[in-house]
């Protein structure tokens, strides 16, 4: 099943995880502890309201980053309009532009890459064909749809899952800001 189709058919908690996933594994852009979410994943866990967690870590982001980095700025709008409300009709449109917005971070990011992926390359992947993407994208896509499926195969008890998902997609990214940082501190670079 395609990303597009995984985020149609699912509910709530679903959605809510995948937009919530999608900006845990960008965090590193964020400069934030990589414990900056765990409120909202509890308030997912016990279907508990999340606006305490949400505005304690919008604040501790605030929106402070270097000035021209496309891929921070993505990241933080993520963060930036995560809807307090947690219903359905809240987190879909959320859940949707964080996917792609991953995804686009994901682009930008990949050294395979030249620059961010295409929007019709990056429609054409979460529609189910990523043989011309590059490979960091491809990976942030199977990373999307494996939340979405413990969600949908699991309930509550597929978040465990997606944290897990989560937390290895945040160690790649890490390893590539790091790698780029080393790179551009490179003389000549």
């Amino acid at each position: 099943m395609s990303l597009v189709d995984l985020i149609a058919q699912a509910d709530e908690r679903g959605l809510a995880a995948s937009g919530l996933a999608c900006l845990d594994r960008c965090l590193p852009l964020l400069g934030g502890d990589d414990d900056l979410l765990r409120p909202l994943w509890a308030s997912l866990a016990d279907d508990s309201d999340w606006t305490d967690g949400l505005a304690r870590a919008q604040g501790a982001v605030g929106s402070a980053g270097p000035a021209g980095d496309e891929a921070a700025r993505l990241a933080r709008r993520m963060l930036e309009s995560t809807p307090a409300e947690r219903t359905a009709d809240a987190v879909r449109p959320w859940a949707d532009a964080c996917s792609v917005a991953s995804l686009c971070i994901h682009g930008l990011l990949d050294p395979a890459a030249d620059g961010t992926p295409a929007p019709d390359g990056l429609d054409a992947g979460r529609a189910g064909d990523s043989a011309d993407l590059p490979p960091l994208v491809t990976a942030e896509l199977r990373r999307q749809a494996a939340v979405l499926e413990l969600l949908a195969g699991h309930g509550a008890q597929g978040l465990r899952g997606a944290l897990e998902v989560s937390v290895e997609g945040r160690r790649v990214l890490r390893a590539v800001v790091s790698r780029r940082a080393r790179s551009a501190a490179e003389p000549g670079a």
